[in-house]
């Protein structure tokens, strides 16, 4: 079962609506004793269908847990597509857990917090009263690409008491390293299990080789279950991202109680 509604995200963008998106296993339909972990996602519009991605080409998680009855609820939420100079800022600042300042495109406010502050003190709660899902740390679990996955590794530590697990493609280092870094080593987690995989034809660069490794180095330091992958010919890209859901969702599932 697929459904898509209109929300608005009054700290980011005011009154402008924009759209969410869910998945619930047809299972639900028949069995109203049945209930699901939940996936929370960035960038709502490329989960599901290529006629509403970024892009023309989707994650293609709807025919994916379909066709495999994969017992896993997924909730995404549309990202701002406005210009970064906007007054509301773009993807970027709304994805940047850190004001940052580059090169290439100047400031960018890092509103970072104020979308997980959405995600976690209203979309979680409003998913959790309309579907059935196991609301508790254990089963609720965050994940994206790109700035998407940098934001599941700042959600991991910043709100590691609402989420336990995690899918990070391709994360977005880059962006803010020495913010990133500062985080991961002063969050206080619990029991927390991550996957997180950057493609060969991103790593062709030393620099990209050691940054990669060094988070990855952190993130045990801390303490955190890592499943950690370079993919094979893997790119930056849904296509590349959609051949990884064999990876990285029994990653979140393995041991769940």
């Amino acid at each position: 079962m697929y459904q898509q509604w209109s929300v608005t995200l009054p700290d980011l963008t005011g009154e402008e609506e924009r759209n969410a998106c869910i998945y619930v296993p047809d299972a639900a339909l028949t069995r109203s004793d049945r209930r699901y972990p939940v996936l929370y996602m960035f960038d709502g519009q490329n989960l599901f269908r290529d006629e509403d991605a970024t892009y023309g080409k989707s994650w293609g998680f709807l025919d994916y847990l379909t066709e495999h009855n994969v017992p896993l609820i997924v909730a995404g939420v549309e990202c701002s597509h406005h210009a970064e100079t906007d007054e509301c800022g773009g993807r970027l600042s709304e994805y940047s857990p850190f004001d940052v300042t580059l090169r290439r495109l100047g400031f960018i406010k890092g509103r970072g917090p104020l979308t997980m502050n959405y995600y976690v003190n209203q979309f979680k709660p409003y998913i959790d009263e309309n579907f059935p899902t196991l609301p508790d740390r254990e089963h609720t679990f965050i994940g994206g690409s790109s700035m998407g996955g940098l934001m599941t590794i700042y959600a991991l530590m910043e709100y590691n008491e609402v989420f336990s697990r995690g899918a990070a493609l391709s994360p977005a280092f880059d962006f803010c390293s020495r913010e990133m870094t500062e985080l991961i080593r002063s969050a206080d987690v619990g029991e927390t299990v991550l996957y997180m995989d950057l493609g060969q034809q991103e790593m062709r660069s030393q620099r990209a080789k050691k940054r990669y490794a060094a988070f990855a180095s952190e993130l045990i330091r801390k303490g955190v279950l890592l499943t950690d992958r370079v993919v094979p010919g893997g790119f930056h890209s849904e296509a590349s991202w959609e051949r990884q859901m064999e990876f990285f969702l029994p990653t979140l599932f393995y041991e769940l109680p």
